[in-house]
């Protein structure tokens, strides 16, 4: 009896055209185009083999970018340090985006993925608070904003840190601050000054007795 399979079959299946390409085969001879020196010229860092794993922002032995550019203090401005690779970033998500979850809900990082609240967790999640939040939900991530917790413990919930953190480090007020730098710096003993003897009216000092006068020669 023949075969009356219709359709698609298993040993049919192939790529779409177009969209699969062999891979490029070097070292195979003058006659492939990449024989010899397989594409990466004579001599040089780029011939040898290792030299396409080099540490990032090195530049050839020269004075890199980062160390020829001027620096800012703090880690968030284009121009401070870290830079480049080293630079801290974290992926924010808006409150108003965790109004999809329902009540009571522990919202969790691995529930943003799956949710699709974002899309990767290679970097650390911050909860912002642009947006309202009406469910009563334990949000736990690696930060939050003042104005994020706010909102959340507005709606019943609660902002929980991965380090175990307070949500919102509070500082410490200024006048606390001072008062431990005077109790750290400790004043040397005072000592009493003895007291200054009276001041009494100088003594009249004696009066020189007058030179007497010569006496006048006698008449002669």
């Amino acid at each position: 009896m023949a075969d009356e399979t219709t359709g698609l079959t298993l040993h049919e299946l192939k790529p779409a055209p177009g969209s699969h390409r062999e891979r490029k085969r070097i070292g195979r001879g003058a006659g492939s185009g990449s024989g010899k020196t397989s594409g990466r010229g004579q001599k040089g860092q780029k011939s040898r083999s290792g030299s396409h794993s080099m540490r990032p922002g090195f530049e050839g032995g020269q004075m890199p970018l980062y160390m020829r550019l001027g620096k800012l203090r703090g880690p968030n401005h284009k121009k401070s340090m870290p830079m480049g690779p080293f630079r801290t970033r974290t992926t924010p998500v808006n409150v108003a985006a965790l109004e999809r979850f329902d009540e009571g809900v522990e919202v969790t990082p691995d529930l943003l993925r799956s949710a699709g609240v974002v899309r990767s967790l290679k970097h650390p999640i911050k909860i912002l608070g642009t947006g309202d939040l009406s469910t009563r939900l334990t949000v736990t991530a690696h930060a939050f904003s003042k104005r994020a917790v706010e909102v959340i413990e507005a709606a019943g919930g609660t902002a929980v840190r991965l380090d175990g953190a307070p949500a919102v480090a509070e500082p410490a007020p200024k006048a606390k601050a001072k008062a431990k730098a005077k109790a750290k710096a400790k004043p040397a003993p005072k000592v009493e000054a003895a007291p200054e003897p009276e001041a009494t009216a100088p003594e009249p000092e004696p009066a020189e007795p007058e030179a007497a006068e010569p006496e006048a020669d006698a008449e002669e």
